[in-house]
């Protein structure tokens, strides 16, 4: 799909629902205000060609944190964008990737064997299952071509086994008998003449050629025609500041910069680790009109085991929290923000624990209405549960994975009722998160 196929003007939208929209980014939160009458306020800087780079005080009641994540491609040298690999993070990157894969396309085409590399581009991304998803695309681009034997496409990523997608992987219900998204992964590269590096955080790049880590502490490297990595998340760069001017940073974030939130943030082995560490409400508990949604939050910790090499790396997905449990965190968020306006109480009737809600995901495995593939699968709960589920981590009935052409069908659909939601048509409400 063409970039103007996902995307639309937020202001007309926003316009009708009598939103007020800014074009700008947060640089600033003072929570407790700086003495006026008018409240807590954040600072920020707008983007738009009009006024960039002037500022605005933006008063508020509530704040709710829902930026995303910054695509800290500074932490490995050599990545990303502007450097030596491709992203498809975002619309533009995706487009520029495309035209980075045609450039390839056109060199098989003129007999020249090439070298495809995708995967994870740090030690602890997130994010597998986009890049899973997006060497498929590639897979099944390829073959429609017949361009398949021209191809070495190479799966590299930091899980410790391929299917683990940040989440611990899961076992998951096909066709009537259980089986582990490991296996369900690597049947699929396998079946797609795909190989894959494990347990591998990529330290640098330079042209056409990746250096990385694995967990035995040996350095390797792996050369490329073309390759798409996906970075290191972080929070972005927003300063908070105390009434007196004090800067408060690190009360209102975590280290990785994003979001504090009503989690057990101590310090625990991983065999202590409990579902009930994750944040129910995501308030932050030192001011509770702050909350955050989806990968804005800081975790209180991986869902994956953490792995270190023998040099002291961590090689380790950092937890997902994009889709369908962002959807549902900000709806919580907003439920319990209406109901505390309605009733003025301070209590939170809704909640969305990670550890109790469940996900659906579709990875697109080809683009066709006849040949086009896509692996559906649900968990639940995100959060493994090995307390409530002790035989496998999750609801065994309610998770389950299926590849195959209704798949795509699924995946088309859903996204043309998910831009009616976004846009906010009639009944757009009856589309869930």
């Amino acid at each position: 799909m063409t970039a103007d196929q996902v995307r639309f003007k937020l202001e007309k939208v926003y316009r009708r629902w009598g939103i007020v929209f800014k074009q700008a980014k947060a640089i600033e939160i003072h929570p407790e205000g700086d003495g006026s009458p008018d409240g807590p306020f954040v600072v920020i800087e707008f983007t738009s060609e009009a006024n960039r780079g002037e500022t605005e005080r933006v008063h508020y009641d509530y704040l709710v944190n829902a930026t995303g994540p910054k695509l800290n491609f500074g932490a490995t040298e050599g990545l990303g964008p502007g450097h030596h690999t491709h992203s498809i993070c975002s619309y533009d990157h995706a487009t520029e990737a495309w035209e980075g894969l045609q450039r390839v396309i056109e060199a098989m085409q003129q007999g020249k064997p090439q070298k495809l590399l995708i995967g994870t581009g740090h030690p602890g991304a997130t994010c597998q299952g986009a890049a899973f998803e997006y060497t498929l695309n590639i897979a099944f681009e390829l073959k429609r071509r017949n361009l398949s034997k021209m191809a070495d496409i190479t799966w590299i990523s930091n899980e410790y086994e391929v299917g683990d997608f940040g989440m611990g992987g899961a076992f998951v219900k096909r066709g009537g008998y259980i089986t582990s998204t490991r296996v369900f992964t690597e049947s699929v590269f396998t079946e797609n003449n795909i190989r894959w590096i494990k347990q591998a955080g990529v330290t640098r790049v330079e042209p056409g050629l990746v250096h990385y880590e694995t967990l035995d502490g040996a350095s390797h490297t792996e050369a490329f025609d073309f390759a798409m990595l996906i970075p290191a998340f972080s929070g972005h760069e927003i300063r908070a500041f105390s009434r007196s001017g004090e800067e408060i940073t690190t009360k209102l974030f975590a280290p990785n910069k994003f979001m504090k939130v009503d989690a057990d943030y101590t310090t625990k082995s991983f065999e202590q680790w409990r579902v009930a560490d994750w944040p129910q409400t995501y308030q932050n508990p030192d001011y509770p009109n702050i909350y955050a949604v989806g990968i804005a939050f800081a975790p209180p910790h991986p869902i994956s085991k953490p792995m270190k090499s023998a040099s002291g790396l961590v090689i380790s997905p950092t937890p997902p929290r994009t889709g369908m449990p962002s959807g549902v965190i900000g709806k919580v968020i907003a439920q319990n923000i209406a109901y505390q306006i309605r009733t003025g109480k301070k209590d939170h009737p809704h909640t969305a624990s990670m550890g109790r809600m469940g996900a659906a995901c579709i990875i697109s495995a080809g683009f066709s209405l006849t040949k086009g593939s896509g692996a559906t699968m649900t968990v639940s709960p995100v959060v493994p549960d090995w307390e409530r589920y002790p035989d496998w981590g999750r609801n065994i009935r309610a998770t389950v994975g299926e590849i195959g052409l209704a798949g795509h069908w699924i995946k088309l659909f859903l996204h043309y009722m998910f831009l009616h939601k976004a846009k906010g048509y009639p009944f757009w409400w009856l589309i869930p998160e």
